[in-house]
């Protein structure tokens, strides 16, 4: 069957959202696979950034999210795994999260660092529920979810919200641009993977004499 450009489109979206976790058709048990990715490309993304403030000695801009002792000890994986199965929310709210976080991030000129990473989450996630999720638990318990006490997740929600001016909304366009994204961090995992594999069945065989060498490199945007 032959399908106009547009309809291509959308079978590649479906495709995408399918193989995130977002299509609730997809079938998958478990985890979404939005989940893992969204916690590799920030841990990278912060990775990258503290990397550049110690190069450059610059100090860094201080904010409500900052934390005023060292990072959790919880990972960003584990935090973003706990938040979604205690809240049940929609595994689109983690996309939005996402896009908000950037958002913020923009808006005050600062960069993301384990400092903040945590609070900025449990807020974004808590606000990207209440506005597209027909049932979301009050700010109470995410607080207890988030580690943080109510009054402080209120603070940091109003924070958020006005340094956003309350826009909220996503437009596809941007929404299909931030799947992509994380789209691409899986396609590069998958690659490594797979390298890393033909790398370990190479070891495993008899060396007759041939040597030779595999070199890669991978870097997310």
């Amino acid at each position: 069957m032959v399908l106009h450009s547009d309809n291509k489109l959308v079978e590649l979206e479906s495709e995408t959202y399918s193989a995130l976790g977002l299509d609730d058709s997809s079938g998958i048990s478990g985890n979404p696979r939005v989940l893992s990715l969204l916690s590799s490309i920030l841990e990278r993304s912060i990775q990258k950034n503290e990397s550049s403030l110690k190069a450059s000695r610059k100090q860094e801009v201080v904010t409500i999210f900052h934390g005023t002792r060292a990072p959790p000890s919880m990972s960003i994986g584990q935090y973003i795994e706990r938040i979604f199965k205690y809240s049940t929310c929609s595994p689109s709210c983690l996309v939005l999260a996402y896009v908000y976080i950037n958002r913020y991030l923009q808006r005050i000129g600062a960069s993301l660092t384990s400092l903040v990473v945590h609070r900025l989450l449990i807020t974004s996630i808590m606000v990207a529920a209440k506005y597209i999720d027909d049932e979301c638990y009050n700010n109470a318990y995410f607080a207890k979810l988030g580690g943080v006490s109510t009054e402080e997740l209120n603070r940091l929600e109003l924070k958020f919200l006005f340094t956003l001016d309350f826009k909220l909304h996503v437009t596809t366009e941007d929404f299909r641009k931030y799947c992509s994204q994380l789209e691409t961090v899986a396609a590069g995992e998958r690659r490594i993977e797979q390298l890393n594999q033909a790398n370990r069945l190479e070891k495993g065989r008899p060396n007759k004499g041939k040597s030779f060498t595999t070199s890669y490199s991978f870097r997310a945007k």
